[in-house]
């Protein structure tokens, strides 16, 4: 479907240097029309970060997502494997699984044909006489899936990006952190009122820091370095903090110990990564936190929140006291942004709501995305 003339104007100047580039045009937080295109041309096209892999653990182990239409299960088998599936049963399409839990496999409510934890079928009742029906080639629908650094990535095109290019140098940036040990303590999900750019976006700029938490996080970041330059689906900068930018100032001396192995530099601040399209994160000399955010509706999005700190750290016998005070900083801080979005989501609904410029240290990120979110539509 062709994009209308003043929306690929507007795409346009987005892709131009940060310096002089705009931002994207209203129409991509509110419009049912670029939510269809997004749609097609970025979560179904695109690998997408769905989380840390640790959370699954025991054979059988399942989680349930819907991910912009696509209902998806994620599931550990026997040989400790991770799957996506999709959550659909390969006979009449019911749907086989809700929530999270463990199984020894997977029963269809609607004609109980069972699945293995791998996603092959392994009974189906009264199918005996029907002709050229193959058991073997009749198991759960399966999507791309690759581990990187302890993040998992879904593709749910059938002929998937090269993964090696959309991850590019995400190793070489990403590192003097062991990224790949750091270990989930927390999960959580939430809804908000806004489209679910904007939701990653607030998490990768410093300008909204001294109106928005004036009081819990301001203090604690300097202005940032330069942003990295970076090949690959990804944008990265590096800023100091004063202190642990996972607490609150009055709550510094709570602080856990640094990860082990990291150099100076890392050990004075924090790095904020947004790997496109949906899943963002940042390293900090103690804790790693991460988001994704999938929509809804053009302007609501599920977001998921989980927390990461070294083995080492979760080995203290105070671990559990301290790290209360890292989950009260970061959940003040969504609360914080929630409202800020949910007011930003009003304005973008406004018709007369046009594109501004990027603060070329504050929100070079931003732009980064943007640039990449328009030559996506723009591609079609």
């Amino acid at each position: 479907m062709t994009l209308p003339s003043n929306l690929q104007n507007d795409l346009t100047n987005c892709r131009l240097p940060v310096d002089e580039a705009s931002s994207l045009p209203a129409a991509c937080y509110h419009s049912d029309f670029v939510s269809k295109q997004e749609t097609e041309l970025i979560f179904h096209r695109h690998w997408l970060g769905l989380g840390r892999a640790d959370r699954f653990k025991e054979s059988g182990q399942f989680e349930t997502m819907e991910i912009a239409g696509v209902p998806l299960i994620l599931m550990l088998d026997n040989n400790k494997t991770l799957h996506a599936f999709n959550n659909a049963c390969r006979h009449r399409g019911a749907r086989l699984l809700e929530g999270s839990g463990n199984t020894s496999g997977v029963r269809c409510p609607f004609h109980s044909w069972y699945y293995s934890t791998d996603g092959q079928l392994v009974s189906a009742p009264q199918m005996e006489n029907t002709k050229r029906f193959c058991k073997k080639e009749t198991g759960l629908f399966e999507f791309s899936l690759k581990i990187h650094a302890g993040f998992i990535f879904v593709c749910f095109s059938p002929n998937p990006p090269d993964f090696s290019k959309h991850i590019g140098d995400f190793d070489r940036i990403h590192a003097p952190w062991p990224i790949d040990t750091l270990v989930s303590t927390r999960r959580t999900s939430f809804e908000v009122n806004c489209n679910w750019k904007l939701f990653i976006e607030v998490f990768n700029e410093y300008y909204h820091l001294q109106s928005v938490h004036p009081q819990s996080l301001n203090d604690s970041y300097y202005i940032p370095n330069t942003a990295d330059v970076t090949v690959g689906n990804y944008a990265s900068q590096f800023g100091e903090t004063q202190g642990s930018s996972g607490l609150l100032p009055e709550k510094q001396n709570h602080a856990l110990p640094l990860i082990p192995g990291l150099a100076k530099k890392e050990k004075s601040g924090a790095r904020y990564s947004w790997v496109y399209p949906n899943m963002t994160f940042a390293l900090s000399p103690d804790a790693m936190w991460i988001y994704e955010a999938y929509p809804i509706a053009p302007n609501r999005c599920r977001a998921y929140q989980t927390i990461c700190f070294p083995s080492s750290s979760l080995a203290l016998d105070d671990f559990d006291m301290r790290a209360n005070f890292y989950y009260e900083r970061f959940d003040a801080a969504v609360e914080e942004d929630r409202i800020a979005l949910e007011n930003q989501q009003r304005g973008m609904d406004s018709p007369f709501t046009t594109p501004g410029r990027f603060s070329t240290v504050m929100e070079p990120s931003v732009s980064a995305f943007a640039s990449w979110y328009a030559s996506q539509l723009q591609s079609a």
